[in-house]
């Protein structure tokens, strides 16, 4: 008996979880046909709602990620017009391929999409990373979890709370199971090629040019490291404008600060006449978007990590990295410091952050694993699609 799989990956994000996937799929299918007798059809299918071509690309190769089997490119668009054409196109390619199951992951607009155009073609559904809330119904993200765990037939979930979070929601317990956090697999994968690479050399080729900073500092890992690029942070000059003063005359007066710059913070700084403040800091690392070994590599020896990415949150508590996560709330409060982990929630508050970065700096590095984030998560995810059995 031979099954068919296809996984759906949409933005930047996904391809970081749907790494190991792949491999485990390729490990199952070396050995034997596996003990349940079955190979698996596996069909990568990339809607290209990450719409930078030349950034996919270079993601899939980074990560040993095979090329797409098929490509939507949905392309960008507001969020029903990434969700419409992504389920146009999506339809097609179900009926054609017949699979046994859709494997979605994350939040993004594929997975909703996804979730949504399989379950009416009669498809089974797979969500990995299942169970994450902000309980901010503002949030795209939130909506998009909501819809796809509620028509999913199997939600694979990182951590307890998550799988409390759909128990709460009334989800049959033949539903869940508790497999940990894929990221931390391709962390774990990735952690020595990281490891390897040179902090001053990622930080040489800044967007400003070749912008002095004190190497010195670099070596001896005191330094600050930044992303930032949601709506509720940059969209708003009244918001944006005190977030920059204090990164720019208060952190990186005190150290050296790395920001990799996200293309839409970019704009809004030049829009809101905030670039050349930036800009001309001395001791601002401007980069442009970097790849996620470089992005590993700096956060491995970062004093400090100021962040609105839900990713980053889960890395810097297994790395340690003391974590501002400058959003009101958090789909992992896993990583929240109350819970073991290396966050501190900050929103866009600038006498919160003063107040947690000073205790941050004077604080130890302390890196925690909640359970099962072990690096064998996608085995695991691999392990409940085959046992799934479908409720009478």
């Amino acid at each position: 008996m031979k099954m068919k799989i296809i996984s759906v990956v949409g933005a930047r994000p996904n391809f970081m979880k749907i790494a190991p996937f792949i491999r485990a799929i390729e490990r199952y299918n070396q050995t034997s046909s596996g003990s349940h007798g079955q190979n698996i059809n596996h069909i990568l299918v990339h809607t290209g709602q990450h719409y930078d071509i030349s950034m996919s690309q270079a993601f899939f190769r980074e990560l040993n990620i095979p090329d797409p089997n098929i490509n939507l490119e949905v392309g960008s668009g507001t969020h029903a017009e990434q969700v419409g054409k992504t389920m146009i196109t999506f339809e097609s390619v179900l009926r054609q391929e017949k699979p046994d199951w859709v494997v979605v992951v994350g939040d993004v607009n594929a997975t909703l999409a996804c979730s949504v155009t399989a379950k009416k073609e009669g498809v089974k559904v797979c969500h990995i990373e299942a169970g994450l809330r902000s309980g901010d119904m503002t949030m795209p993200e939130e909506i998009n979890r909501l819809v796809t765990d509620r028509l999913a037939d199997l939600l694979l979930t990182p951590d307890k709370i998550s799988s409390e979070n759909l128990r709460k929601e009334g989800v049959s317990e033949n539903k869940i199971v508790f497999v940990g956090n894929i990221m931390i697999d391709t962390l774990e994968a990735n952690r020595a090629k990281a490891a390897a690479l040179n902090i001053d050399a990622i930080c040489t080729d800044n967007i400003i040019g070749k912008r002095k900073h004190n190497s010195q500092i670099l070596k001896e890992n005191y330094y600050g490291l930044m992303t930032m690029h949601r709506p509720s942070n940059v969209d708003d000059p009244a918001v944006l404008g005190p977030l920059v003063d204090l990164f720019c005359k208060e952190v990186a007066n005190e150290m050296p600060l790395i920001w990799p710059i996200h293309p839409r913070s970019e704009k809004k700084l030049k829009e809101f006449g905030l670039w050349e403040t930036v800009s001309k800091t001395v001791n601002m690392i401007l980069l442009n978007p970097i790849g996620y070994h470089e992005m590993l590599r700096l956060n491995m020896d970062a004093s400090l990590l100021l962040t609105d990415s839900g990713g980053l949150q889960e890395e810097c508590t297994v790395l340690g990295t003391p974590c501002l996560t400058l959003r009101w709330n958090t789909d992992r409060p896993v990583t929240l410091r109350e819970h073991g982990g290396a966050s501190v929630l900050v929103g866009n508050d600038v006498e919160k952050i003063r107040t947690e970065y000073r205790k941050s700096l004077a604080s130890e590095r302390k890196p925690m694993r909640p359970e099962l984030w072990d690096g064998h998560t996608a085995e695991r995810c691999l392990r409940a699609i085959l046992d799934y059995r479908k409720p009478l």
